[in-house]
Order: structure tokens, then C-alpha cells, then sequence
């Protein structure tokens, strides 16, 4: 019997002050049963980060050929394609091939590591790379419930999240840039 995804229901508010994007939004998210917390909360700030029309999260793990999440046109046109920790060149390359623009957002321990063996490849492509700071996504993903209301707040390169359970900083280091 295969394992069912957790359902995670934020309330979310966003003040995106960069971008000038003020919303408030209900976001159900499926945790995959190979996924932790963490990689999830990056989901969730990348989702945050991109907020705009016809941005959904897609199947994720359960579907491997597919971004974390994406933007699609109602004509089925692949806008921008998101995906969440270290994917090897092929795929971002591939990314490129399918979508208009490709952005990556990687938050493990080993993120630096796979950012000094690929720099030199990944600087070949048109595509966007950033990193959370892992320790600031554990913090995060300690402060959410399967239901929470989250505040978020977005200016220059750090978001600040508000939750019932308190709050914290997570700072966004731009790689690299298109």
C-alpha cells in the first residue's frame, strides 16, 4: 500500500514589497511521504517569491518529469518553471528547452557543494539560481502546523515570516541571475 501525502492548509498574506504584490491567499500543499518539512517551507517561500497568475504547484515528486511548480499559459504554454533543491544540469537544461524561464531554489546543507561542482555548467544556461540559508528553512519549518495562518513579507533578498508559533528571517542568496 502506497504512503499518502500530508496535507499541509496555510492562510497566507503576502506583502511583496519589491514586486509591490499585496495579497492574501489559501494554499493546500501536499507533502509527498519522501519529502521533509523543510523542503516543503522552500516550496512554500518560492511559491511566495513568484506569486503570480496561473502559478501552481504541480504533482512535485510524484510526477518527475514535471518542475516543483509552474506557470502555464490557459494555451498550455510552459511560462516559468520552478524547481526546489539541487537538480543536476541535464534537467535545468532540459527546463530551458520547455519553458520560457527557469528559476532553482536549493536549501540543504549541501548546497554549496553542488553550487562550486556546477557553477561552471549551470553559468552556461539562461536560468535563475538562488539559495535559502538551511538553518533559517529549519527554523521555518518549525514554526508551522498542518493548518497555520503565515504572514509573509518580502523586501530586498530576505523574507520575514510571521506564524502563530512565532516568527523568523530567511534570507534569499541570488546565485545567478537572467
Amino acid at each position: 500500500m502506497a504512503l499518502k501525502p500530508t496535507i499541509y492548509k496555510f492562510r497566507t498574506s503576502l506583502s511583496d514589497m519589491d514586486r509591490h504584490v499585496y495579497d492574501s491567499f489559501n494554499l493546500t500543499i501536499a507533502m509527498h511521504p519522501s519529502e521533509n518539512l523543510e523542503r516543503m517551507m522552500a516550496r512554500f517561500l518560492a511559491y511566495c517569491l513568484n506569486t503570480q497568475e496561473f502559478l501552481e504547484f504541480t504533482k512535485g515528486l510524484s510526477a518527475i518529469e514535471d518542475p516543483d511548480i509552474w506557470v502555464k499559459t490557459l494555451d498550455d504554454q510552459l511560462m516559468l518553471w520552478i524547481d526546489i533543491g539541487e537538480p543536476a544540469f541535464e534537467r535545468i537544461k532540459k527546463a530551458k528547452n520547455l519553458a520560457r524561464e527557469v528559476k532553482v531554489y536549493s536549501f540543504n546543507s549541501k548546497s554549496d557543494v553542488w553550487w562550486q561542482q556546477g557553477k561552471a555548467k549551470f553559468s552556461q544556461l539562461e536560468a535563475s539560481f538562488y539559495r535559502f540559508d538551511n538553518q533559517q528553512i529549519q527554523t521555518l519549518a518549525g514554526l508551522v502546523d498542518r493548518t497555520s495562518e503565515i504572514s509573509v513579507t518580502i523586501s530586498d533578498d530576505s523574507a520575514f515570516i510571521t506564524t502563530e508559533k512565532g516568527d523568523c528571517e530567511v534570507i534569499l542568496q541570488t546565485l545567478q541571475q537572467t
